[in-house]
């Protein structure tokens, strides 16, 4: 069903259609890429099934299962309504939302490693809310005045959406193209006790 290239802790199966030498393709690339991304997955289970909608339409509900170090990550479209009538479509939305997960990961498990170290602490002071997915960004204050950007795929657990002018959280800074910017940013408490300021984007140079 699938080619042997991949490592054998693959399993992939399609459920009541059979799959064509494309698609099977499009999966060898897509747990390729996963395996590219994260070489230590000790598990890969990709599940891809067919089943009639109303009216006789045709959907498919796509699920990868992934077993990593101390974790097991699940993404899927198989929820109610969330079928998709184009396999490839599906197939891709929830690679993607794999590879997500993944980065998800990699990143709460170097945040862990730091703790120990100590992290330090800032508290949200701008927040911007863009149209279109994976547009919204902020700026933190930092315990010593500075100001720090971070983007929405820098907040652990996808909380960006939780996050008020005030908010405390904890980071990992790095340094960005355009200057210090935050890696890694968990919320600790929902509110500073400290009087803070909002923005409009076209105050932003």
């Amino acid at each position: 069903m699938i080619n042997t290239s991949l490592p054998d802790n693959v399993h992939v199966t399609f459920r009541h259609f059979s799959a064509t030498d494309t698609l099977q393709e499009r999966v060898r690339e897509g747990v390729s890429k996963l395996y590219e991304f994260f070489p230590k997955i000790t598990r890969c289970s990709v599940a891809l099934e067919m089943h009639h909608g109303r009216r006789a339409a045709q959907n498919f509900r796509c699920r990868v299962d992934l077993a990593v170090p101390n974790a097991e990550l699940v993404a899927q479209n198989s929820q109610a309504g969330d079928a998709n009538g184009d396999v490839y479509v599906a197939l891709n939305e929830v690679m993607d939302e794999a590879k997500r997960q993944l980065d998800d990961y990699v990143r709460r498990s170097r945040w862990d490693v730091k703790q120990h170290d100590g992290t330090p602490h800032g508290r949200v002071v701008k927040l911007f809310e863009s149209e279109g997915p994976g547009t919204r960004y902020g700026f933190l204050e930092t315990q010593d005045g500075r100001e720090v950007y971070f983007h929405e795929h820098s907040v652990l657990h996808g909380r960006f959406g939780e996050l008020e002018v005030g908010t405390q959280v904890r980071f990992a800074e790095e340094e960005g193209e355009k200057g210090p910017q935050a890696s890694t940013v968990a919320p600790t408490r929902r509110r500073s006790t400290v009087t803070s300021t909002t923005a409009d984007p076209e105050e932003i140079p």
